[in-house]
């Protein structure tokens, strides 16, 4: 099976620059929410190369909690460069 890069890097190629800003700012959320979107993504990535096991409900509630931080970085994103 291949793996797919959801990395925010490449979800979002456009707006790296203010990825990298905010990731250098004091925005305590935005931090959080982009520490526990890479947590689950790595957790993600384990699972599916099989080296943790659980089962496939847990995998998908695993996915649909890192689904809803993307929405939530990308609107933070959008904010940032001045789109929303």
């Amino acid at each position: 099976m291949t793996i797919e890069d959801h990395s925010l890097a490449h979800e979002f190629p456009d707006y790296l620059e203010q990825i990298n800003k905010l990731r250098a700012s004091e925005d305590v959320e935005f931090l959080r929410a982009f520490d526990r979107y890479h947590v689950l993504d790595k957790e993600i990535h384990q699972i599916e190369e099989g080296f943790e096991n659980t089962s496939d409900e847990e995998l998908e509630k695993l996915k649909y909690e890192r689904l809803n931080l993307k929405d939530e970085l990308y609107q933070r994103i959008r904010l940032e460069a001045g789109e929303a």
